[in-house]
């Protein structure tokens, strides 16, 4: 039976979603909600695998060949609300006959400007300054407290020069910051110029001469711990590590390490290498500010997500290729 010939296809939605795409997908969908916002366990994920025409998971959903090998016949959409699919088993899903779709570009813009926040809050010691007023320990100016760095005319180096990456380029060239990137290919000169990018054909080059290093590349088996200990240890010790990709692209011990050592002056961390279960020890560290995955956490963002995810499925419900079909052999 195809898509079109279902009066509703049944669309299960792992985690709770904004309220206006809850809404249109009842609209439009026979679709199970989770209210509750309760992480669904792996027989949870198996059992509306199997329940379902159409599953939309997040980041937090791990779903792998066992899993889907358990799936049944039903499913053959997995309509992802994100535009991460390294959760996922892509290969897997597409080998059973199931497609796969994310919301790529969606949150650019938000993670870019993530990014400069953590650089800005990092560099000048914001959350520190905060902390202090929290407490109600400040007793008045003074000339040599809180002293930060200044961040015009310091070399960032981008990891990873993809969307979210010329968008960081294009904000720290604003702030007057010498941009330069590693990248698995060089960009276009026209791209370069427009970004005043630099780009270095060694990573292990790059990293020994910046000042802030940004990761903005995806989580895959080629980025998994690409800024190992040797690689940690080419950095200047005023160097600065942001990263709000993939945790997996740091050895997250390793960064602990020498940030505790003073080997790295300090990091911005909105992604971890474990999920939520984050090394204690980051979190005693002065020089580092750690936040819960917010970079990609605007309604506005949010709200376009879902709306892509519903029109990947909408249109496979049409009969026809959804317009964010990912490929296997493009990850």
């Amino acid at each position: 039976m195809s898509p079109s010939s279902r009066q509703r296809l049944r669309v299960t939605v792992t985690r709770h979603l904004p309220e206006a795409v809850e809404t249109r997908m009842k609209e439009l969908f026979d679709v199970s909600l989770n209210e509750a916002d309760r992480k669904f366990s792996r027989d949870e994920l198996v059992a509306a695998m199997r329940d379902s025409d159409v599953l939309v998971p997040t980041v937090t959903d791990h779903i792998d060949a066992n899993m889907l090998a358990q799936a049944g016949e039903r499913l053959k959409l997995i309509a992802n609300y994100g535009a991460g699919v390294d959760h996922i088993d892509v290969h897997s899903a597409r080998q059973r006959g199931v497609l796969v779709s994310n919301t790529p570009g969606v949150v650019t813009e938000d993670t870019a400007d993530m990014t400069m926040a953590l650089i800005l809050a990092v560099t000048r010691r914001i959350p520190e300054g905060l902390a202090e007023m929290q407490a109600g320990r400040w007793h008045g100016w003074s000339p040599t407290a809180h002293l930060g760095g200044r961040v015009g005319g310091r070399r960032l180096g981008i990891l990873g020069m993809g969307r979210i990456g010329q968008a960081v380029a294009r904000r720290a060239n604003v702030f007057g910051m010498q941009v330069h990137y590693h990248n698995r290919r060089r960009l276009r000169p026209e791209t370069e110029d427009e970004l005043q990018a630099t780009w270095w054909e060694s990573l292990d080059q790059m990293l020994a001469r910046m000042d802030i290093i940004s990761i903005n590349a995806p989580h895959t088996p080629a980025t998994f711990h690409l800024l190992n200990a040797r690689r940690l240890k080419l950095l200047k010790p005023t160097a600065v590590v942001i990263n709000t990709s993939r945790g997996e692209v740091i050895d997250e011990n390793a960064l602990t390490r020498m940030l505790r050592a003073g080997e790295i002056a300090g990091a911005g961390l909105d992604v971890f290498e474990h999920g939520h279960e984050i090394n204690p020890r980051l979190r005693e560290l002065s020089n580092v500010v750690l936040l819960p995955h917010m970079g990609s956490a605007t309604v506005e963002g949010r709200n376009e997500m879902g709306e892509k995810v519903i029109i990947n499925i909408k249109t496979y419900a049409d009969g026809h290729r959804p317009p964010d079909l990912v490929v296997p052999n493009m990850l």
